[in-house]
């Protein structure tokens, strides 16, 4: 059977330059030769140990469109060291002369051209391996691709689909999209969901499956509310839901807040009673309570005042 191993370059050459910080590999000109020692003995090990059919290494290829989609990408990483840009066109020499292919495209990087690779290649019947340890790569794994991951301390570990699940909670690994969309990623500066960590994310993707499900649900429960909210009022989210610890089990608190002089029978009727149908028809439990403006204006000393005014999501 065709096995293909696909080298994230550069996650390579980090590592292994920062493996001999402390004691970096200096050669006889003077130059510092640990990225490029380190690389070459990862890629050696490969074609002696793994025996591929088919063997290519990614590189990073100047910027991307991420970086006009969100100027602050990568923004807090500091400069590459001028000892790893000095073994960049060493270690391509090295890996052309082996006639193993160098893949980059201009305005990629190289998750961008090993995903795409991978995906083709694992349709195709072909067990492709994602040497890297980035864990942006377990969206991409499939039956017969996975991830090739260095291990602290030497080795390496095989991460297919059900070690991916179960890293992360998950019950597909496409769902890795969202649930670094969820928690954000501090390596590529990107903030996420504000107070939303794995545990959280891992929750709210096992409860709705997706964002865009998650986000479908509010937007019913705003839809419901823009129906049969009457002019001035207000409904805000409060609660675990709009803080991003809701469980699977959570219920939606929804505060809902009329402008006038006192509650009536028929506004349960008119607004919080469609509200619990709807939690019924989207299988959540929708819990409203409701006060007239000065009602929850006379609230203000209360912590429950406090909470939903400094964790509540405005929904209309």
């Amino acid at each position: 059977m065709d096995k293909l191993f696909l080298l994230d370059a550069y996650a390579l050459i980090y590592r292994a330059y920062y493996a001999f910080i402390k004691n970096p590999r200096i050669n006889s000109k003077g130059m510092n030769t640990s990225a490029v020692m380190g690389f070459v003995n990862t890629l050696n090990e490969i074609l002696t140990k793994e025996h591929p059919t088919h063997i290519g290494v990614a590189f990073d290829h100047g910027k991307t469109f991420r970086d006009e989609a969100f100027p602050a990408y990568k923004a807090q990483r500091e400069e590459t060291p001028e000892d790893i840009r000095a073994s960049v066109p060493v270690i391509k020499d090295i890996i052309t002369a082996m006639n193993i292919p160098v893949l980059q495209a201009d305005g990629f990087e190289a998750d961008d051209v090993i995903g795409t690779l991978a995906t083709k290649a694992g349709a195709a019947g072909i067990e492709t391996y994602m040497l890297t340890p980035d864990k942006d790569y377990g969206q991409l794994v499939r039956d017969n691709v996975f991830i090739f991951r260095p291990r602290h301390g030497g080795g390496y570990e095989t991460m297919g689909p059900k070690e991916v699940n179960e890293k992360y909670g998950l019950s597909s690994p496409e769902q890795v999209i969202d649930l670094l969309a969820l928690m954000g990623d501090s390596a590529d500066n990107f903030p996420g969901c504000p107070g939303v960590g794995p545990k959280t994310a891992a929750k709210l993707i096992g409860e709705f499956g997706s964002i865009d499900a998650m986000l479908a649900n509010s937007s019913k429960i705003k839809g419901k509310l823009r129906e049969h909210l009457p002019q001035g009022g207000r409904a805000v989210l409060y609660g675990s839901q709009a803080r991003g610890d809701a469980g699977a089990d959570s219920d939606w608190d929804v505060l809902v807040l009329l402008d006038k002089a006192q509650l009536e029978v028929t506004d349960y009727d008119n607004i919080t009673y469609p509200l619990t149908v709807l939690g019924w028809d989207i299988g959540a439990v929708i819990n409203p309570v409701m006060y007239t403006l000065k009602e929850w204006a006379s609230n203000s000393i209360t912590p429950f005042y406090k909470n939903v005014e400094h964790d509540g999501i405005v929904l209309v």
